[in-house]
């Protein structure tokens, strides 16, 4: 045992110090504690520290998942603070909280709406205020997740909201009904706010007003961005679309400015706002959106978050790398109480650990303080680089705008010189078109000419067709050909004729034509003429402008590059902040790398001590075991040892030696349960170990004593069975010696052999010695006196209440405590009665029984008689105690009427089972029996009066709600008929089991009573050995049968007395 000393203590308390189930079960409690505090029904605001720490952690475990899982535990229906607070909390996480927090929320917006909707049907201030809250997050929820490409602190870039709209017009103008929606929510739920804090009259700085105001920072944050992303969607609309089609979404512009712009002014003014967020102002009027130049002119607001206060406790880490050194402190203390310090030295490497891990906790420490003032650094910076971006951006805007100008006046220049040259082709085309006038009229003139040399030649064909008419009537010879020839010139004359027509009519056609075009260029020429005379007006205008705006340009271009000087010089500051910082975080890295090294040294150097103990260990144990066996072999070889014989024992010895051994079983099981969990302590298993190993000898070594007195089957058997006990026993000492067997070894062959020496033992033991003649007839005298003090020790208490109540309360209450307590008190009289005339039965019994035996030869006799009326006194007693007990609670109200009711019952089963067990032996014309029997039917009768005083105290002390059901509906009444119908159901079903269950209970008491056989007390035959638990009286407050495992049947079972 000396070789314990010499380990180091401190190597104990290693194991298992950074797991990872450790880890996670510390951010489980971290958790837990932030969201309790955080989320509570103190009206006051969340504190800060407890939700970064709820964000934290998740960005730890990358979602919401341990937030939610106990966020769905917290009883949100029951305080409408609570669930105002939770939304609260909700809200910063989806802001601030990692990105998967979204989707995890998603999950939950069944529990969300639900808390909303039981809320919003209730009239209480922050009940309105919770829903209007969940239905803001729903809006929230659903918006992000449909465009994932806003996350939910609503921060994105203009390209990123350019890249969003696209350009589609109806995806523009969704997502601007949308956004639309998103702000009419969280103006809602600040007017909702406002409207409650001007209807009470507070004041910003009381904790109940700062509990409303405090989630209007979030509202703030998301206006701010909602309201830029609204102006910038709005005239990107009124480029696409006519503005007329745009008049309902510039009303309800309007609208929200004016909201938002009041919800601003209201929250400036405020001291709860000022010291925590820097409110930005609005114009005095909306953009203008049919002036698309007005778009330069909006300047996106910012808010800024100022520094936050230092807080007075360290940040916690939710990643612990170092384990906590509370606990190995304390199971150093316990190892060194118990062994002594490892020979009177201390290590010093565990010093030099110590220091080293109290450097790395510092380090630590200092690092997470040089983070958070460079965060805080970069925090102001970012704000300051956010303004100067926002004037660069203004400046840019306006250059942009003069760009837009410059480009529309060059545009309407490039028209006016256009119209110009039109205005000079219409001209030329004027003179083309006299021209082709004029030579049209020559051509008209000269088939005029031809018309007129047709028409004459024409008339001189007609004078030639006359002249040969008269020719024919000369000479027929000629006439055939003569009017061949006529027929010829009337078909040449025809001809002529029918040419001369068309011609004339596509001349007409052609003459029309050219002098409608001569109209329509005269007309053109007239308009491109004025055109012109207002272009050069125009021209000179536009060039005035355009002289003015290089001007202006050069101002602006100026401004710029001034600005953007102090931009490059505070990027550089901010680089060199960065660089500064970056080079401090690699030191810190460095040193943090080195200690690690030193830390896996010491761990190593741990790993070879604690394998060093193991061994030890292992090594004490087996030179445990090996004397064990040497132990265990000389008690075996006593029982073949002539010299042995002449030693004897009693089985009464055997018996308890037996019993011992077979007892240690359960140290050494658990010892070596010990063992195999840590391996390091081997003390537990060498101490039981040695104890069974001495107990199991010392049962050997008498069986074999005990053997050389009994029968010689029985002496055979015994000694087989102890040679059997120590061979087993050696075995389990050889898988003990083996690594490898030593996790499975177990004890149940050497359990058996044990049994098997203490059943022997049993049987061998004298039959005249199983009972204590004096020990059972004394306790039936004991049993009968105790039962009565306690009747008299309930009388006592009885009136103690009494005195006590009357002097606590008064009216009612009083009246009722008296009737109960007096009723109680009447009960305890008629059980004393019962008992004192029970006490003079059984001497009445005995003495007409015993003849001339004693009376602890008659009660050794009807020993199980005699059982029973010692268990029949145990419950009478035990239920007097329980009676007052419930009593002295139903007055100081902690109990319940119906524990009253049940001990009145118990009292008259118990007192029934005293009457039936003295009965048994009574004689029929016994008047001792029948005033016994009368006082059981005055019991009864008391016990009936308690239970009646009980109820009729339940109901007068008990308010019954006055059902009026004449303000609800038909269909409220059918839901509550419903819903009262389902209650009944379950109450029901709920009562048949409990009911299925009294009935098990039952049976299971009345198999361990037993059934009482009148024939055994007149048969001549030995009394049953007293149990182990009716030999020890149990303590009043206990009922019997409870405390008994192994207990003789009672002469009757137990009666149920119904009232």
């Amino acid at each position: 045992m000396n070789s314990i000393k010499s380990v180091p203590a401190r190597v104990l308390s290693r194991r298992g110090g950074h797991s990872l189930e450790a880890e996670r079960e510390q951010f489980d409690k971290n958790q837990a504690i932030s969201i309790s505090k955080a989320i509570n029904t103190q009206e006051a605001p969340v504190k800060e520290k407890h939700a970064r720490r709820i964000i934290l952690g998740t960005h730890h475990e990358k979602g919401a998942f341990t937030f939610w899982s106990y966020a769905i535990g917290l009883p949100l229906p029951s305080s409408a603070i609570l669930s105002w607070k939770f939304c609260h909390v909700l809200h910063k996480v989806l802001r601030d909280g990692h990105p998967n927090v979204l989707q995890d929320c998603q999950r939950y917006r069944s529990n969300i709406r639900e808390t909303g909707d039981l809320w919003g049907h209730l009239h209480d201030r922050y009940g309105q205020l919770v829903s209007i809250y969940t239905r803001l997050l729903l809006i929230k929820i659903s918006f992000h997740v449909k465009h994932p490409e806003f996350p939910p602190g609503l921060e994105v870039s203009d390209e990123v909201l350019e890249k969003t709209a696209g350009t589609d017009v109806n995806n523009i103008f969704q997502l601007t009904v949308e956004l639309f929606d998103y702000l009419d929510w969280e103006l809602k739920l600040s007017e909702s706010v406002f409207r409650q804090l001007n209807t009470s009259m507070a004041v910003s700085q009381m904790s109940a007003v700062q509990c409303r105001l405090a989630p209007l920072i979030q509202v703030i944050q998301d206006c701010s961005h909602l309201y830029h992303y609204t102006v910038k969607l709005m005239f990107k609309l009124h480029s696409c679309l006519p503005a007329d089609t745009l008049q309902g979404h510039r009303d309800r512009f309007s609208e929200q400015f004016r909201s938002l712009k009041n919800f601003f002014k209201k929250a400036s003014d405020m001291l709860y706002f000022k010291r925590l967020i820097q409110i930005p102002r609005l114009p005095e009027s909306p953009p203008n959106f049919l002036r698309a130049s007005a778009l330069a002119e909006h300047v996106k607001p910012v808010v800024v978050i100022p520094e936050e206060a230092p807080e007075d406790e360290e940040p916690e880490n939710l990643i612990e790398i170092s384990t906590s050194t509370t606990e190995p402190q304390i199971t150093s203390d316990i190892f060194e109480q118990t062994f002594g310090p490892p020979n009177g030295i201390r290590d010093d490497r565990d010093a030099q650990i110590e220091s080293l891990k109290k450097e790395v906790d510092m380090l630590r420490a200092e690092m997470e303080k040089i983070k958070l003032e460079a965060q805080r650094y970069i925090t102001q910076l970012k704000a300051q680089v956010n303004s100067l971006e926002g004037e660069v951006e203004e400046q840019r805007k306006q250059k942009q705008k003069a760009l837009v100008d410059n480009e529309q006046l060059r545009d309407e220049l490039e028209r006016l010189q256009k119209a110009k040259q039109d205005s000079d082709r219409s001209q030329r085309l004027c003179a083309e078109a006299e021209k082709k006038a004029n030579a049209t009229e020559i051509r008209y003139t000269k088939l005029k000419e031809k018309h007129s040399e047709l028409i004459n030649t024409h008339a001189e064909l007609l004078r030639k067709n006359a002249d040969t008419a008269k020719q024919l009537t000369v000479t027929q010879q000629s006439q055939e050909e003569v009017a061949r020839v006529k027929e010829q010139l009337a078909f040449q004359v025809e001809q002529v004729k029918r040419e001369a027509e068309m011609k004339l009519e596509d001349q007409s056609v052609q003459m029309e034509q050219l002098r409608q075009e001569l109209d329509a260029r005269r007309d053109e020429l007239e308009q491109a003429q004025r055109s012109l005379s207002q272009a050069k007006q125009a021209g000179a205008e536009l060039s005035a402008q355009v002289e003015a705006l290089h001007a202006e340009k050069e101002v602006l271009r100026r401004s710029v590059s001034e600005k953007e000087c102090e931009l490059l010089s505070t990027r550089g500051l901010v680089e060199e902040k960065e660089l500064q910082l970056n080079q401090e975080a690699d030191k810190s890295t460095r040193e943090i790398r080195e200690l690690q090294g030193r830390l896996l040294e010491k761990s190593n150097q741990e790993q070879s001590l604690q394998q060093k103990l193991l061994d030890e260990q292992f090594g004490i144990l087996q030179e445990t075991v090996r004397e064990a066996e040497d132990i265990l072999r000389d008690a075996v070889a006593k029982l073949d040892d002539p010299l042995h014989v002449r030693c004897t024992s009693s089985p009464d010895y055997l018996l308890s030696r037996a019993q011992a051994a077979l007892e240690s079983t359960d140290a050494l099981e658990n010892g070596h349960a010990q063992y195999v969990a840590s391996m390091a302590d081997a003390a537990g298993l060498v101490g039981a170990l040695t104890l069974f190993t001495h107990l199991t000898a010392d049962t050997i070594v008498n069986g074999s004593a005990t053997s050389h007195l009994a029968p010689t089957d029985h002496a055979d058997r015994l000694t087989e069975t102890c040679r059997d006990c120590g061979q087993r026993s050696l075995d389990y000492l050889g898988e003990l010696k083996d690594k490898q067997r030593l996790r499975h070894a177990e004890l149940g062959d050497v359990r058996r052999t044990l049994q098997g020496v203490l059943q022997l033992a049993q049987e061998l033991r004298p039959k005249s010695l199983d009972i204590k003649q004096e020990e059972l007839g004394d306790m039936v005298e004991k049993e009968m006196a105790s039962t009565s003090e306690a009747i008299e020790d309930a009388v006592r208490r009885i009136e103690e209440m009494m005195s006590q109540a009357r002097n606590e309360s008064s009216g009612v209450k009083l009246e009722v405590n008296e009737r109960i307590l007096n009723s109680c008190t009447d009960l305890m009289k008629a059980i004393r009665l019962l008992v004192l005339t029970s006490t003079n039965l059984q001497k009445e019994i005995v003495e007409s029984g015993r003849g001339a035996a004693t009376t602890q030869e008659f009660y050794a006799k009807n020993s199980r008689w005699t059982e029973g009326l010692i268990s029949a006194s145990k419950a009478v007693g035990w239920g007097a105690t329980q009676l007052v007990e419930s009593a002295d609670r139903v007055v100081l109200h902690t109990g319940k009427y119906e524990e009253l009711i049940v001990c009145s019952h118990e009292i008259a089963a118990s007192t029934a089972q005293l009457v039936a067990a003295s009965k048994v032996k009574a004689e029929k014309n016994s008047k001792n029996l029948g005033r016994l029997q009368e006082c059981s039917r005055n019991v009864n009768e008391m016990a009936a009066n308690v239970v009646a005083s009980t109820k009729s105290g339940q109901e007068q002390i008990e308010e019954k709600d006055t059902m009026d059901f004449s303000g609800m509906s038909l269909i409220k009444l059918k839901k509550e008929e419903m819903e009262t119908q389902v209650k009944v159901l379950e109450l029901e079903k709920r009562l048949e089991g409990e009911r299925v269950r009294l009935g098990e209970l039952r049976k299971q008491h009345y198999a361990l009573a037993g059934a009482y056989d009148p024939a055994e007390d007149g048969e001549a035959k030995p009394a049953p050995a007293p149990r182990r638990g009716i030999l020890k009286k149990p303590p009043l407050a206990q009922k019997p049968g409870h405390g008994e495992p192994e207990r003789d049947a009672s002469p009757c079972p137990p009666h149920r007395a119904n009232f």
